[in-house]
């Protein structure tokens, strides 16, 4: 059971104690790192509880489903925890030298917990109202993260990035009152058991629907995107980076969660939409961040290309489609959490993020060049890295299904992301310095990079770099999530205890 308590537990106490010493600024980052490493610790501990021991589930107060909280951990939910523990420790890291004395005073490192509260606390929860709620805390925190220096940028991203995502809420709100009003319930495990044995379970579409939208929109997805380019590109590095490697995942997870357990039944009628949505945000997104040419506002256009391999997964609805959709998830917030971060690296570099002003990288910083080239290589699909063997995992599946249409689009999207990212390379650094630019002088190559900065980059390009040569074991672990996710009647039982006698999927 600790386990399970403890990636709630141990971001909320260290948001707690980083208020607490608010004038101490080296206790403050202490705090701030510390937790990450605890959260990362715990994610693993997790991961491992649920690979021997099944779904683990705690009923919060000894209160028995459907009536109390339930917390429920199988596999799905153990990997997306430690993935944002693997991905905490490194921006807490680099966040020692990015995040200045007076951010540091704003509550950064609290915020920053608090964040990681809201994200965990939605991977693990199986109730809809508290999966609000969990969304509530993840928007108040980046809001805040976004908007804390308060330049005029940050702020217009900020508003755009809140209005969009309240709306969200109130649409969340409204499918989770619908559904309780038809249903008596909020369980995620007992909406399920419902909706499998009621003949008119169609009738409950319209919760379906609105669910869909609040969720698309948390998850950046076509149409309503426009949001996070808007805005993550504002913010300190660390935040961007964190933003763009956890945030909008905890919308897929949603969607996952949702179309394999919550309508799991009613998912053939979603299917046909899932597969359009998947498609046009892939090639909408691809094509805004060929339009751009400023390095984090390209990333940015990024999240939404590669959200659309992932709902791709999830549309397709196989073993194999599944499996690779959190393969994807998993290669993806390592990849674009590292290219924030080592684009952070680049504007230290060269005083800026625009890429006509920007060159000569090669030359001055052989060792960043490298740490670009892994994951924005491994984003564009270049074997034998991560992200060759996530986007083969989602085409075969694709394949595999006969949705010719779907995968010419990722093919195409494949082709277009590599050029997003030959471009970076070409201008920062084959490109020679411009002449006007605050580029390395020839005698001045720029800052030192602090070992804080670096290490944070090094270890995720080495976990891109161990997931293409030797992912096995991960996408071992995909496999059997996707085979939990498509027996639901797992997770149901392990939430009620009875035994499901009359699940029919």
């Amino acid at each position: 059971m600790i386990w399970t308590l403890a990636p709630i537990l141990i971001p909320l106490t260290s948001a707690l104690l980083a208020m607490a010493a608010r004038g101490h600024p080296h206790m403050v980052r202490a705090i701030g790192v510390t937790g990450a490493i605890l959260l990362c610790g715990a994610g693993f501990g997790l991961l491992w509880a649920v690979e021997n021991q099944g779904v683990i589930v705690l009923q919060a107060g000894n209160w028995p489903a459907p009536v109390g909280i339930s917390l429920v951990a199988d596999l799905l939910s153990a990997l997306m925890v430690t993935i944002t523990g693997i991905i905490s420790l490194a921006v807490a890291i680099y966040s020692l030298r990015d995040v200045n004395r007076n951010l540091l005073k704003s509550h950064y490192f609290a915020l920053f917990h608090f964040l990681l509260l809201g994200v965990n606390g939605a991977f693990l929860t199986g109730d809809l109202f508290n999966l609000f709620v969990w969304f509530e805390v993840m928007l108040l925190s980046s809001f805040v993260l976004i908007t804390m220096e308060g330049k005029r940028q940050q702020l217009e991203g900020g508003v755009k990035y809140l209005v969009i995502n309240l709306v969200a809420s109130a649409l969340f709100l409204s499918g989770i009152g619908i559904l309780y009003g038809k249903l008596g319930t909020l369980n995620m495990a007992d909406i399920a058991l419902r909706l499998a044995n009621t003949p008119d379970a169609f009738l409950i579409n319209s919760s379906s629907i609105l669910l869909l939208v609040a969720f698309a929109i948390k998850a950046g997805m076509f149409p309503f995107f426009f949001w996070l380019p808007a805005s993550y590109h504002t913010p300190q590095v660390a935040i961007s980076a964190l933003f763009a490697g956890l945030l909008t995942k905890v919308g897929v997870y949603a969607l996952i969660r949702s179309y394999t357990l919550l309508f799991n039944s009613q998912f053939a009628v979603m299917q046909d939409v899932l597969i359009v949505l998947a498609g046009a945000t892939m090639i909408t997104g691809v094509f805004g961040a060929a339009t751009q040419f400023e390095i984090r506002k390209i990333l940015s256009f990024h999240i939404v290309s590669q959200i659309g391999y992932m709902i791709m997964g999830l549309a397709i609805g196989s073993a194999l489609a599944l499996a690779a959709a959190v393969f994807y998830i998993l290669h993806h917030i390592i990849v674009k959490t590292n290219l924030f971060l080592v684009g952070g690296l680049i504007m230290r570099k060269c005083g800026t993020s625009d890429l006509a002003r920007t060159g000569g990288l090669y030359k001055w910083a052989p060792g960043l060049a490298l740490l670009f080239f892994i994951p924005a290589f491994s984003l564009g699909g270049i074997p034998p890295l991560s992200g060759f063997w996530a986007k083969f995992s989602v085409i075969q599946a694709g394949l595999e299904a006969e949705h010719y249409a779907l995968v010419a689009a990722a093919l195409l999207v494949g082709v277009l992301t590599l050029y997003s990212m030959i471009k970076i390379w070409a201008e920062a650094f084959l490109k020679a310095k411009p002449m006007d630019s605050r580029a390395p002088a020839e005698n001045a190559p720029g800052p030192n990079l602090h070992w804080t900065l670096v290490v944070p980059c090094v270890i995720l390009a080495l976990l891109t770099v161990w997931i293409g040569l030797a992912g096995a074991p991960l996408l071992n672990l995909a496999l059997a999530t996707s085979e939990q996710l498509l027996n639901p009647e797992i997770y149901i039982e392990a939430v009620l205890n009875p035994p499901i006698a009359h699940y029919e999927k």
